[in-house]
């Protein structure tokens, strides 16, 4: 089991839509590094029985958790409960790095 990861060396984008990477993965959660190109998104969708947690690294995100809309930047967190719809969207015209922390895993 690997026990760090360099996310940069993780991070792969890709023209169609954003693509996910995975970093770790346990049978309690899993941690992604998702890249998107500007304008990419992805979908307003729930999980239920998993919390969602975002933490933007780079680039400009526009995440919507229930009702609530904001655009954030580096250094910045979100969580979105079991149950709740999010969704998360590339809002600037730079490549845009999430890492993406889902317990318990799907």
């Amino acid at each position: 089991m690997n026990y760090f990861a360099e996310v940069r060396a993780h991070a792969q984008f890709a023209a169609e839509k954003m693509k996910k990477n995975n970093l770790f993965t346990t049978e309690r959660l899993f941690c992604d590094v998702y890249c998107f190109e500007s304008g990419q998104e992805q979908a307003v969708h729930t999980h239920n029985g998993s919390d969602k947690v975002y933490y933007v690294i780079e680039g400009t995100a526009r995440i919507r958790i229930g009702a609530e809309e904001r655009e954030v930047g580096p250094g910045t967190a979100a969580l979105a409960p079991s149950g709740v719809p999010h969704a998360i969207k590339n809002a600037g015209p730079d490549r845009l790095q999430v890492i993406v922390l889902m317990a318990p895993k799907p």
